[in-house]
């Protein structure tokens, strides 16, 4: 469902110039859930940008379902990929409440019944019909980053493009949230590619994985590696035992990582 080919991002021009992503390539198969981890900067938010297109890209090719997609599209394929991303808040219009921010997009793709897709697209997400007229302001973290779900789950597209979903939630709350992604992943047949620095969620939502630092992939793999304690590159070893908090004797150990 998802190719990326050699894709490279770059940000300004001459020597100011920043490469971003460099040569990245993966696929997704249909209904799969692929994860991208690394840390802050290391380039995996850029790639789901651009296939949102929200960025255009340097170098390299983007398709779904075996169709190329460039920044410029049309609005079949701007349905078929949606985007959750990671502030809840931020992402969703203060001043609108949740009944307009689900109408719109129904309204902007000339989708009808926006009614009943506002309704159904909240049952969905757990939330009810009393949440429908409140503001961003007036509902939980969780209940906001479940608006933007709805939001774009409600054109019914075939990938979703997850931006640290839960990253910005209560433990508790990020537990309830990812049971609801893998609910509706099942449901609709939905495919995903997950952004995140925590390796435990990517393990937890995904099949498989990649490791990016410096705008690069220096690992892909299952997802069971991660239990099996089975990375091989050193910045995924780091990654990894990072992830698990501080321990001395695992501190002294990364030191004699080359």
């Amino acid at each position: 469902m998802i190719e990326v080919e050699s894709l490279s991002v770059r940000f300004g021009t001459g020597r100011h110039a920043v490469d971003a992503v460099r040569d990245v390539s993966f696929r997704v198969p249909q209904g799969g859930a692929f994860g991208l981890v690394g840390e802050s900067g290391s380039g995996k938010s850029t790639v789901l940008r651009t296939l949102a297109g929200l960025v255009p890209a340097a170098a390299g090719t983007v398709r779904i379902g075996g169709e190329a997609l460039g920044v410029r599209r049309t609005l079949a394929q701007r349905k078929a990929v949606q985007m959750v991303f990671q502030d809840p808040y931020g992402s969703l219009h203060p001043r609108h409440t949740v009944d307009h921010i689900l109408a719109e997009p129904c309204a902007i793709h000339g989708l009808s019944d926006a009614d009943g897709r506002v309704r159904r697209s909240l049952a969905e997400v757990g939330l009810s019909p009393r949440h429908r007229f409140r503001y961003p302001h007036q509902l939980s973290g969780g209940q906001r980053q479940r608006v933007a779900i709805a939001r774009a789950l409600i054109l019914e597209p075939e990938v979703v493009l997850l931006d640290e979903p839960t990253s910005a939630l209560d433990v508790s709350v990020q537990a309830e949230v990812l049971n609801l992604l893998a609910d509706l992943r099942r449901a609709h047949g939905l495919t995903y590619l997950f952004v995140s620095h925590n390796l435990a969620v990517v393990a937890q939502t995904c099949e498989r994985l990649a490791v990016m630092t410096q705008g690069r992939i220096v690992e892909e793999a299952d997802s069971a590696a991660l239990a099996e304690d089975a990375l091989q590159h050193p910045y995924s070893r780091q990654l990894l035992e990072s992830s698990r908090g501080y321990d001395r004797a695992r501190a002294a150990a990364l030191a004699t990582l080359d």
